[in-house]
């Protein structure tokens, strides 16, 4: 049974017009869907025959509307809403939520109170949703070519001044410093709650131009944070519909060369985390090219040095060895220009120590693992035991150093080390990066000691099962 009655059903034009513009057949697009439904687990069996009913106005149920929306968008090259395919309803619209690159500041606040509002109130629908892969790279098109806004003025509700945006500033300074020392699972709830309630009343509260655009700013790195705390805790798709947003609020506020930070810190490494190599170097080189502002504000040099290692970690996933060398010799170089006392205080994090951690994720995806050991160290000797997240995951690349080199029992003695640090956390991304060195051991399995590391790794897991109060 379909969901229109035949008797309201009319030829669906939009989808029509797409499927022509994408040079696709009924049966390319059927396909393209089944595989997208495949990815999320989904049996399905469509065929041209489906599409056709599609055509004469037919709305299959549930979920397929926004695959049939990521299919046409991967042909397309980007992003295509289920309103574009003459699908909308509420339910299929709100799944959409956070991956436009709004038109205007007010359009903005709409679009990302709306995503609070969905992420307080754990909807389904936001929280189990997967990357939009054709909306990996296209919001930095957006914000490469959007002009600058106007004005960001508003007048409607209580007057916002200098002490609230100091407030969000102060607040997300604070947050930052937990998530570093415990892991975003226990500080994603906190941040969520209070971009949904506090900051979502300060957006629709009236405001100068002048503190609007501060305001725009410190919204945007808090939305930014969040979204960094929604790949720690696991969730791709819910961090780049944050990280679109934190694009477009640094775009109203005018701050060009932050929202090239959001490129390069943010979706770069979501693309990474995706194995998609070829999109890391094009949000990298995307932010170097856009970040400079109206104004004539050009990123510092310890932002390009951010910037330049975010490439490189591309290359090296593509393994492509002189690429990688030249970007990180770049990174270098702007990194000796660097001058702390200039940088912005969302930069303040990307010392010496950071910087080597890039350089130990390239050499180890180069398999150059001597180079990736004395990067490993030079980053541990650097970072304050307070990053705890940090040290958990250099101690691990310094593992998986030494395993590269067959030195197997100093790479099971420095990952034991690296177990005590990821038990301290709440932390997907610690979790991941200690899975990804027991998949490297697997090949050694039969080594006492990397069962005995195994035997502890197990341990630990039922130690913090134990530890874990039912919902």
């Amino acid at each position: 049974m379909a969901a229109r009655s035949l008797a309201t059903r009319q030829p669906n034009e939009r989808l029509a017009a797409l499927i022509h513009e994408a040079g696709c057949s009924n049966a390319g697009l059927a396909r393209r869907v089944n595989m997208c439904g495949a990815e999320q687990g989904m049996d399905l069996r469509y065929d041209k025959t489906s599409v056709a009913r599609w055509l004469r106005g037919q709305q299959p149920r549930g979920s397929v509307p926004n695959l049939i929306a990521e299919a046409l968008g991967r042909k397309l090259g980007r992003p295509v809403t289920v309103d574009e395919i003459g699908m909308a309803d509420g339910r299929s619209l709100a799944t959409n939520i956070g991956l436009q690159f709004a038109a205007t500041p007010a359009a903005t606040v709409d679009v990302v109170t709306e995503l609070w509002r969905s992420d307080v109130n754990r909807r389904d629908f936001l929280l189990n949703s997967s990357v939009a892969v054709a909306a990996l790279v296209a919001p930095s098109r957006d914000w490469l070519i959007t002009e600058p806004d106007p004005a960001v003025a508003r007048i409607g509700g209580p007057r916002v001044g200098a002490s609230d945006v100091e407030a969000v500033r102060a607040t997300t300074d604070m947050l930052s410093v937990l998530d570093h020392r415990f892991g975003a699972g226990h500080i994603r709830p906190i941040v969520v709650h209070y971009l949904g309630s506090v900051v979502s009343g300060l957006l629709a509260g009236s405001y100068s131009d002048e503190t609007g655009r501060d305001l725009f700013a410190a919204v945007s790195r808090l939305t930014e944070l969040a979204g960094y705390m929604a790949v720690d805790t696991g969730q791709p798709g819910l961090a780049q519909r944050y990280y679109i947003q934190a694009l477009r609020l640094a775009q109203a506020a005018g701050d060009r060369p932050y929202g090239g930070y959001v490129l390069a810190a943010g979706m770069s490494h979501l693309a990474g985390s995706l194995g998609n190599p070829r999109e890391i170097t094009q949000l990298a080189r995307a932010a170097q090219e856009g970040s400079k502002s109206s104004t004539g504000q050009y990123a510092t040099a310890t932002t390009m040095a951010m910037f330049h290692a975010a490439e490189a970690r591309g290359h090296a996933q593509l393994g492509d060895v002189r690429a990688c060398e030249s970007a990180l010799a770049r990174a270098e170089t702007e990194m000796e220009r660097s001058r702390p006392d200039e940088d912005p205080v969302w930069i303040a994090h990307f010392d010496r120590a950071y910087l080597a951690d890039e350089f130990a994720h390239c050499y180890r995806d180069l398999d150059r693992p001597r180079q990736a050991e004395q990067a490993a160290r030079a980053a541990l000797e650097g970072h304050a035991e307070t990053r705890v997240r940090r040290r958990a995951v250099d101690t691990l690349l310094l593992a998986t150093a030494h395993l590269q080199q067959n030195r197997l029992d100093e790479a099971c003695a420095v990952a034991e080390d690296a177990l005590d640090l990821v038990g301290r956390l709440h932390s997907a991304r610690g979790q991941e990066y200690l899975r990804d060195f027991q998949r490297r051991l697997s090949a050694h399995g039969s080594e006492p000691v990397v069962r005995a590391f195994l035997d502890a790794v197990r341990a630990a897991d039922e130690e913090r099962g134990r530890e874990v109060v039912p919902a």
